[in-house]
Parts: C-alpha cells; sequence; structure tokens
C-alpha cells in the first residue's frame, strides 16, 4: 500500500446530473479517505467542484462577463464545498484544511519551496490538505489547464507515492467509452505514443478539462517516476480498491519511469516563469536526447531571445522552433549572446537544471 499519494477528484464525480453537489458520493469518497487515513496513508486531495456548486447557489446576471461569473461562482461555491468535506472529516475525527493556489504561486523556485513547506506542515499535523484553484483570481494565462495539472504539481511536489485522477469514466479506452466495441486499456507504458488517437476530444460537463489533458498530465507524471491510477470515481470502494491492489480492479494504470529530482520536476512545470529563450542547432538537440546525461553547451546554442538574467528559467528551442524543454541559466542574456557559439565555456544549462519535454 502507498504511504503517500495525490487524489484528483473531478467535477463529474462530484456532482449529480444537475449540477448540484452529489452528498451521497462525497461522503463516500470522505469515508474511504478516512480508512486509507487510518491504515497509515497520507492524502493530498485535489478537489474540484466550487465553481459547479456555486453555479447552483446564486445565479449570474446575463450581462455579467464569463470571467465574473466563473468568480462569483468559485467564490460562493468553495466555501459551501469546503463546508462539506469539514462536516464530513470530522465525523471521522479529521481535520482538513483548505489551500487555494493559482499557477502565479509556483512562478519560482521560492514560492514552490514555500508551498512544498505549507503542506508538509499539515500533513505533519495529521491534517489533510484540501487544494483548489483559486478561480476566484486566476484568469486567463494565470489558470491551470485544469485541476489535473494542479495535480500533477502537487504529486510532483510532494514527491509521493503515487497519483490517483477519479473522473467519470473507468480509464482510457481504445476507441468511444459509450460504443460497445470500446474496450479499456488497463496498463499504458510510457513508450506507447500511439494511444492519443483513441482519446476523445470532449470536455467534461462542469469542469474545464478532457480526457486529452488528463492522459497528457497522467504521463508527465508517469514519466517522472510516480505511477498514476486513472479510475471512475463513482466506483464503490475505487480509492480502497486501488490502494490495496484488489483483484478485479477497473482502471487504467500508467508505468512509471526513471524517478526525476525535484529540481527537474518543478522544472517541468515552470513554463509560466520563462523570461527568454535559447535557440540551439540539431546537433545540440541530439546530443541533448542521447541516454548519456548532457548538459547544454553554448558551441550548440544559434540565438538568445531575451531579456533574462542568471537563474532565470528560460525556454529551449530547437532550430524548427519546437519546444525542447525548460533549462535554469547559468548565464544572463547579454553573457550568453558574446559567448555564442564558443568553446571551453561553462554549460548555459546544467544538467542538474536541465527539464526536457519527452
Amino acid at each position: 500500500m502507498y504511504k503517500t499519494v495525490t487524489i484528483k477528484i473531478g467535477s463529474n464525480v462530484l456532482t449529480a446530473a444537475d449540477g448540484m453537489p452529489n452528498e451521497k458520493r462525497i461522503t463516500h469518497l470522505v469515508d474511504q479517505m478516512a480508512y486509507l487515513r487510518s491504515k497509515g496513508v497520507s492524502i493530498l486531495l485535489v478537489s474540484s467542484g466550487a465553481v459547479a456548486s456555486g453555479r447552483k447557489i446564486v445565479a449570474c446576471h446575463k450581462r455579467t462577463d464569463p470571467v465574473s461569473c466563473r468568480q462569483l461562482w468559485a467564490s460562493v461555491g468553495q466555501v459551501k464545498l469546503i463546508q462539506k468535506y469539514s462536516e464530513l472529516f470530522e465525523q471521522h475525527n479529521m481535520l482538513c484544511s483548505q489551500v487555494l493556489v493559482t499557477k502565479e504561486d509556483f512562478r519560482d523556485r521560492q514560492h514552490f519551496l514555500n508551498i512544498r513547506n505549507c503542506l508538509e506542515t499539515l500533513l505533519d499535523h495529521n491534517i489533510l490538505p484540501i487544494i483548489n484553484e483559486n478561480d476566484v483570481v486566476s484568469v486567463t494565462e494565470l489558470m491551470f489547464t485544469d485541476n489535473d495539472e494542479l495535480a500533477g504539481l502537487i504529486s510532483s511536489m510532494m514527491n509521493t507515492e503515487a497519483m490517483i485522477i477519479l473522473s467519470n469514466v473507468d480509464g482510457i479506452y481504445n476507441g468511444n467509452p459509450e460504443c460497445s466495441e470500446s474496450k479499456l486499456i488497463p496498463v499504458i507504458e510510457l513508450d506507447l505514443n500511439t494511444i492519443t488517437k483513441f482519446i476523445s476530444t470532449d470536455k467534461s460537463n462542469f469542469g474545464r478539462g478532457g480526457m486529452i489533458t488528463k492522459f497528457g498530465m497522467a504521463k508527465k507524471v508517469a514519466l517522472s517516476g510516480t505511477p498514476v491510477h486513472l479510475a471512475n470515481g463513482s466506483r464503490e470502494n475505487i480509492l480502497i480498491d486501488i490502494l490495496e491492489n484488489r483483484q478485479g480492479l477497473v482502471q487504467t494504470y500508467f508505468t512509471p519511469g526513471k524517478k526525476s529530482t525535484t529540481i527537474k520536476k518543478w522544472l517541468s512545470y515552470s513554463d509560466v516563469s520563462t523570461k527568454g529563450e535559447v535557440h540551439i542547432n540539431e546537433g545540440a538537440r541530439k546530443s541533448l536526447f542521447q541516454h548519456k546525461a548532457t548538459s547544454l553547451l553554448l558551441i550548440g546554442v544559434t540565438d538568445i531571445k531575451g531579456p533574462f538574467m542568471k537563474g532565470d528559467i528560460v525556454k529551449i528551442v530547437d532550430h524548427d522552433g519546437h519546444f525542447v524543454g525548460l533549462g535554469k541559466s547559468q548565464y544572463n542574456s547579454e553573457s550568453a549572446l558574446k559567448k555564442l557559439g564558443e568553446k571551453n565555456n561553462k554549460p548555459i544549462i546544467h544538467y542538474d537544471y536541465l527539464y526536457l519535454k519527452s
């Protein structure tokens, strides 16, 4: 049994068909988490449902723009959602807490460490953190793709032993889940790239994301060394079944790759923090993706787009303009430009501070 897990529960799991909170299902999920906690499992819960809850509590005027409506529903609904969780966990003599974040909160290493310290302190005091995006202040570029992305970041940040995504389907199918011919894919290996053609692009009724984003995030987390379980949150005792690895378990399991360092995990989510770009030639690209660990040398850099300072996060772009990865620069942009293409200099990005897109 895992000792630390990140559990993400989607809006369609927590809400009924009419958009109102499904209290019976929420209660059953809390009962499962309480049981797991009694077995020594530390849980970080990423929960959707605030906007959906708020939508049914208060009507948004037609003249109000969509962003303002979302802020309204999130502000009202988050109170209702956390109140319900608090009441249910208290029945098991458990304390929960609310942690609201935006993507901007992870913009640099210091903020990243501050949030991690907060979550570690809560767990040390046997308090279950309930984490959600702060939709009241999150707009456009400051928003996560959806809570799957947030869950992936939390799982990587806290180095949990597994991530569980609960959706309204049993997992990933080799066709449309509504077709009788389609079959559930129980295990996805990391080198299975053609699987994306089977995934539905439809988004859920109440959430922002769809199965494409779930697949992408699950694969990203698994590649960093954390196993991922994608399952149906409406199934009875699904969390217990996963944690106890019971026979007949219905899910899609993503096999983990080699464990990444916490710095590389942080870098993988640092696209919002980039200050410039480093353009590289084909030789440098091939060198970076060889099996042997390799830093990015200035001799393979063809152009610098800035400005950025030493220690800033920069994007790495290949000769065709494709995104290659992210890294922490050991030069400012002016110094890097002066040494462009030169030999015998320290790497512009050391391997320890380099994240490559798979």
